[in-house]
């Protein structure tokens, strides 16, 4: 009998919460038809409350919302002190200014290395009294193996900078300005990129009339193409009253460009070597010694970044690190999927087996999430933060990152209430993060629509903006 009223009550209870909890359905006809919503909104506690639910159970690509994953994995694996360690070793000896062997550049994958950090490892090996190498300069690139862009990047992007590729030999971001200055009306528009980026720009863009009638014009777009040894071709067309255009590019072909710089920097320091600059996916099993080294910042400064500013090149460094650190083999994107689920399973005790994950920073289309198990991410990051401390790493409405400028909580009560992630690909417009009211309390809300086609293109956001606002109004207060 006991059991049958402990039942009753939890059913009274459960249909109560029901009843409590804000209806989704009359906001979502502010959106375009063809949207397709998941909501989930809960307090954060032992036992939260269910606020408000819709299709949370759906699948949906989550974009950069994956970055809170990537998070959480990172910190339960590798922890907040963690760094990205690119060393300078040797299988040989230094004698006369010259070391007597080769110079090996063991790679890490490090998202923030750059010509300044490689230009002191020079500098500091000069300080050692070499002058000439007399063997070979091998770059160790075994940290990664495999393809360096996931499963599922869109295939028009890749030469975008966002879409830089995670790779061992990575330097200054992967990425490089360009520019594109248009001409006279008819006349080819020249490309222009500086000296010190070892890449090659060719322009066949041809410079069209403003407002051009013809249809030829009016359906020419600029394009780039890519070849080999990073050679860069650009096409379609530009406005003639377009000013100069900066352009950033991906560094799709990472070696040839990392070698380039090195080679110049070298020859800047007068280091001299006698064999060749040689990329060696495989540890090397011999005695080293250690000439330099330099490392990144804390895996906690790397967080802020990535999820702040929605650093996609960041993100994809940590996700295949983590596959290298956990499984103690080379990083892959498969590895690095495998070790995400087993991290969360094994150390925060949550299931991810059925969800899609094929890379860390939701660039990838075949990633596959629901607001459920996003829910259950925040809820542990919520329970455990004066540990992880991520919930401060996420961009705060009106004030930091990704949601300084969005318009659906820029101003009160909104502003420095919501802290979530971004998430925006094509169609796709999510938050994961939280609410945190006057008490100092937090919320926890979900948010994946997909589907998104704005009726109006001069006004592409304004119906998300405005479900946004008026949605979670009845939260904020």
């Amino acid at each position: 009998m006991l059991n049958f009223r402990l039942f009753i009550l939890f059913i009274i209870a459960f249909f109560s919460s029901l009843l409590q909890a804000q209806s989704v359905e009359p906001y979502i006809s502010t959106l375009p038809k063809g949207s397709d919503i998941s909501i989930l909104v809960q307090t954060v506690e032992n036992n939260p409350k269910l606020l408000a639910k819709y299709k949370s159970d759906q699948f949906k690509q989550p974009a950069s919302t994956q970055k809170v994953i990537t998070a959480l994995a990172a910190e339960l694996e590798l922890g907040s002190d963690f760094r990205f360690i690119t060393r300078m070793q040797t299988n040989g000896t230094i004698s006369n200014k010259q070391l007597n062997g080769d110079l090996i550049i063991q790679l890490s994958g490090d998202p923030t290395f750059s010509r300044e950090k490689l230009r002191s490892m020079l500098i500091a090996l000069r300080q050692k009294g070499i002058e000439k190498i007399a063997g070979n300069i091998i770059l160790d690139t075994s940290i990664f193996t495999s393809h360096d862009k996931a499963p599922g990047w869109s295939w028009n992007n890749l030469t975008a900078c966002y879409s830089a590729p995670s790779s061992a030999a990575t330097i200054d971001d992967n990425c490089f300005y360009a520019t594109i200055t248009p001409n006279k009306v008819g006349a080819i528009a020249s490309a222009s990129v500086a000296a010190s980026n070892p890449v090659i720009i060719t322009s066949d863009v041809r410079t069209v009339a403003a407002n051009s009638k013809d249809l030829n014009d009016k359906y020419c777009e600029l394009d780039v193409s890519y070849s080999d040894k990073n050679r860069y071709y650009l096409s379609g067309c530009i406005s003639a009253s377009a000013d100069k255009t900066p352009l950033k590019f991906a560094v799709l072909d990472s070696i040839e460009y990392f070698s380039t710089i090195l080679k110049n920097e070298l020859k800047t320091q007068k280091i001299s070597y006698t064999g060749g600059i040689i990329e060696k996916n495989k540890k090397t099993n011999s005695q080293l010694t250690l000439l330099t080294s330099s490392q990144s910042a804390p895996l906690s400064d790397l967080l802020t970044v990535m999820l702040k500013k929605s650093n996609n090149l960041y993100a994809d460094a940590i996700f295949r690190t983590l596959g290298a650190h956990y499984f103690n083999i080379s990083g892959t994107w498969r590895n690095g999927s495998d070790a995400v689920k087993q991290i969360l399973r094994k150390k925060a005790g949550i299931n991810l087996e059925n969800l899609v994950i094929a890379d860390g920073s939701g660039l990838s289309r075949l990633n596959l999430v629901s607001a459920d198990k996003l829910m259950e991410v925040l809820q542990y990051i919520a329970a455990n933060n004066a540990r992880l401390g991520i919930i401060e790493k996420l961009p705060i409405a009106g004030i930091d990152g990704t949601l300084q400028y969005r318009k659906s909580f820029s101003q009160p009560p909104f502003k420095e209430a919501i802290i979530a992630k971004t998430g925006y690909i094509q169609g796709s417009y999510n938050l994961a993060g939280f609410i945190q009211k006057s008490d100092g309390r937090y919320i926890a809300f979900v948010q994946l629509l997909s589907g998104y086609q704005a009726e109006s293109q001069n006004e592409p956001k304004s119906a998300i903006m405005k479900f946004e606002s008026e949605f979670y109004k009845n939260f904020v207060n």
